[in-house]
């Protein structure tokens, strides 16, 4: 099982020293990959509640935030083998050839540690700064995906599309990885899944937002429209970010074991969660802490990273 970690690169923890020294510090440990992800505002009065907070509120952590591809890129110069991903970029707030161009960018200066991955983002707020139309996502993304595609692969590229269009044109230059860097999207509803499954991608990329027969429903949800596709359920990885929230003792935790969120209790609780998720056939993990307690101590999420990794290893 392949072992993530999120850089810190949201909130006042989002500093040049912060970010190399959980790099330089997740590759001595062998961790296999880095993730950053995107936020464009915190607004004032939120058109859209946060979807991840009881009363909607939106996280503190969003108002600094580090750009993404920027930030790898950085992290691509000081690192050698650790792969460099997404979790996620939200396609509709950029133009695909510029975003294409960025991302094969980060491949070539990474010589081919890139992982792409992809939403459509939730907010109102950030789809009106980036004077994109809330209606019409799913429509814009699968054009998009193809977009993004073309430009990694044609020589001559070129897209007509309802809401896209390219000229014949030579773009690039063109990633290391080939056909082209990895692409995983997230999200939950149905539609995110045939969009995988229609496009081809490499596979999802999943939250925990319930009880862990939650995520084995969505695995099998995957798996079905895969068979429905008449395409190979194997074909299609997923990869799973994770929020481990680690308490010292049972006694800080929920009693109720039926209650409690995954990944959360004792190191032992979240690596029997860990095992479990390796059990459904998850072969990659990220371990996040932006919004966490620990979330500015560099040491002290590399250390709870390192006890979680055994479990996944096992």
């Amino acid at each position: 099982m392949k072992i993530g970690i999120t850089l810190p690169q949201a909130g006042q923890q989002a500093t040049r020293e912060n970010i190399l020294r959980m790099a330089n510090l997740a590759e001595e440990e062998g961790f296999d990959s880095l993730w950053v992800f995107e936020r464009l505002l915190w607004p004032i009065n939120p058109q859209t509640p946060y979807p991840a907070t009881p009363d909607g509120t939106l996280p503190i952590e969003y108002e600094i935030m580090l750009d993404p591809l920027e930030t790898l890129t950085y992290v691509a110069a000081k690192t050698k083998k650790i792969a460099l991903g997404t979790s996620v970029i939200d396609i509709l707030f950029h133009n695909p050839v510029t975003l294409a161009r960025r991302f094969a960018t980060l491949d070539v200066l990474s010589e081919g540690r890139a992982i792409c991955g992809l939403g459509i983002g939730w907010s109102k707020d950030e789809y009106h700064a980036s004077n994109i139309p809330f209606r019409d996502r799913g429509k814009r993304a699968d054009e998009f995906i193809q977009a993004l595609k073309r430009i990694w692969t044609d020589d001559v590229v070129e897209f007509k599309g309802k809401f896209y269009n390219i000229p014949a044109s030579k773009i690039g230059p063109k990633p290391i990885q080939k056909p082209h860097p990895p692409i995983y999207i997230g999200g939950f509803s149905p539609n995110i899944f045939a969009r995988i499954i229609n496009f081809d991608a490499k596979g999802w990329l999943g939250l925990i937002v319930g009880p862990l027969e939650y995520l084995d429903n969505t695995i099998k949800t995957i798996k079905e429209s895969a068979n429905q596709a008449n395409k190979d359920p194997k074909d299609f990885d997923i990869i799973l970010l994770t929020y481990p929230n680690i308490f010292e003792s049972k006694t800080q935790s929920t009693t109720n074991q039926a209650q409690r969120f995954p990944l959360t209790g004792t190191i032992d609780q979240a690596g029997e969660d860990v095992q479990k998720i390796k059990q459904m056939g998850i072969n990659h993990i990220i371990f996040g802490y932006n919004f966490l307690p620990i979330g500015r101590n560099i040491e002290k999420m590399v250390e709870v990273t390192k006890e979680l990794s055994k479990f996944a290893r096992q």
